[in-house]
C-alpha cells in the first residue's frame, strides 16, 4: 500500500515510516524541508510541500492508496508554531482531500490533548471533548471535530510520546532533560508515557482497508509526578531533585516564563499550558485499541531508560545525570 505520510521528518512521522516499511508498505514521506528528510529518513524518496498547501498537498496525494496525517505543531514547551495553519488549515487540507479522493485508510494522529482537562477520572475514546484554554488545545479539538464530521477517518489518540530519536528535542523528552536537570516538581495530576516505538506499529496495524471510521486511545502508562521521578532515581540509581510546588504557583511559575521566554532564551521547558496538561491529565483506557491492533506496550521502565540513555548519547544531557545507565 502506497501511504502519504505528513510530519514524515518528525518525531511519531519518522518512526511511523520505518514501522510501515517494515510492514511491507511504501511510505511516501511528505516534508517541507528535504534536507532535514535526508538526514532524518536517509535516501528515501519525498514528496515535498507544505500541508498549509492545499495543491502541494493534492500533488502529493496523486498515485497514493492512503494517508498517515502526523504532522502538527505543538508549541506547549515554548516554542513558536503556527497552531491554527498546522492544525486546523493544514489538517483539512490534508485529511479532506484524501477522503474526497478515496483513499483507504485515511489515519489521523490527534492527541489526548482533546480531552483534556477531563471530565471523567478515566478518559476513554467516548469521553467528552475538551474545553482547553490553551491555544494548542484548542486547534486540535477544532481539527479533531473537522475529522470526525468526514467520517471514513481512524483517528489515534496518543499520550506524552517519548523514547529515543527525536530530530528536534520537544515536548515530554525535553521534560524529562529537564526533570534530570532541575528537578521534578510535585505536583497534583500526571503524565501518560508512551514509548514512540509502540505509537509507530500501532500506526502502521491501523492500515487495513475496508475498516471505515475507528477511534483508539493510545495513552501509555500513567504516572504521578511523584512516580516520574522515582522512576528516574530507579533506572539511573542516583538521586534526583524534586520540589513539592501548589498548582497555583505551578501555573503562576509557567506564566512567568511565558513572558520571560519573549526577550531571552529559557531552556526549562515549562509553560502556563504545560503546567494544565500537567495538573489535569488522568489514566487513560487503551483496551480496546491494544485488543484490537494486537498491541502489547514495552515496559514503562524500559521506555525511561531507552529515552535517557539516547538524551546523553546525543548530547542533550551529561553521562553523569544518567548514572547507571551510562555503562
Amino acid at each position: 500500500m502506497r501511504v502519504l505520510v505528513t510530519g514524515a521528518s518528525g518525531f511519531v512521522g519518522s518512526h511511523a515510516v520505518t514501522a510501515l516499511r517494515e510492514a511491507g508498505h511504501e511510505p511516501v514521506p511528505f516534508v517541507r524541508n528535504p534536507e532535514k528528510a535526508r538526514r532524518v529518513l536517509g535516501d528515501l524518496p519525498v514528496a515535498r510541500g507544505d500541508i498549509r498547501d492545499a495543491r502541494a498537498v493534492r500533488k502529493a496525494l496523486d498515485g497514493c492508496d492512503a494517508v498517515l496525517h502526523a504532522a502538527a505543531d505543538l508549541g506547549v514547551t515554548g516554542h513558536a508554531a503556527d497552531l491554527d495553519g498546522a492544525n486546523v488549515i493544514g489538517l483539512e487540507n490534508v485529511l479532506g482531500q484524501a477522503v474526497e479522493l478515496g483513499c483507504d485508510p485515511v489515519v489521523h494522529v490527534s492527541t489526548v490533548a482533546v480531552f483534556v482537562p477531563p471530565s471523567e477520572p478515566t478518559i476513554t475514546t467516548e469521553s467528552p471533548l475538551a474545553s482547553p484554554k490553551n491555544g494548542y488545545g484548542r486547534s486540535k479539538v477544532t481539527g479533531e471535530r473537522y475529522a470526525r464530521g468526514l467520517g471514513g477517518v481512524t483517528i489515534v489518540y496518543p499520550g506524552g510520546v517519548v523514547g529515543p530519536g527525536q530530530p528536534t528535542l520537544d515536548a515530554l523528552n525535553e521534560g524529562f532533560r529537564s526533570g534530570l536537570k532541575q528537578g521534578w516538581p510535585l505536583v497534583p495530576g500526571g503524565v501518560c508515557v508512551l514509548d514512540v516505538r509502540d505509537l509507530a506499529e500501532a500506526l502502521a496495524r491501523c492500515f487495513e482497508p475496508g475498516r471505515g471510521a475507528r477511534r483508539y486511545l493510545l495513552g501509555g502508562n500513567f504516572l504521578t509526578w511523584a512516580q516520574v521521578a522515582a522512576l528516574c532515581e530507579e533506572v539511573t540509581r542516583r538521586k534526583v531533585r524534586t520540589f513539592p510546588l501548589p498548582a497555583g504557583l505551578l501555573r503562576g511559575f509557567g506564566a512567568t516564563l511565558d513572558a520571560l521566554k519573549k526577550v531571552v532564551r529559557v531552556e526549562y521547558p515549562l509553560t502556563r499550558d504545560a503546567a494544565d496538561f500537567m495538573l489535569t491529565m488522568v489514566p487513560t483506557d487503551d483496551t480496546v485499541t491494544k485488543d484490537d491492533l494486537g498491541i502489547t506496550l514495552r515496559p514503562v521502565k524500559d521506555t525511561v531508560s531507552d529515552t535517557l540513555r539516547w538524551l546523553a548519547a546525543e548530547g542533550h544531557l551529561d553521562a553523569a545525570r544518567i548514572g547507571r545507565l551510562s555503562s
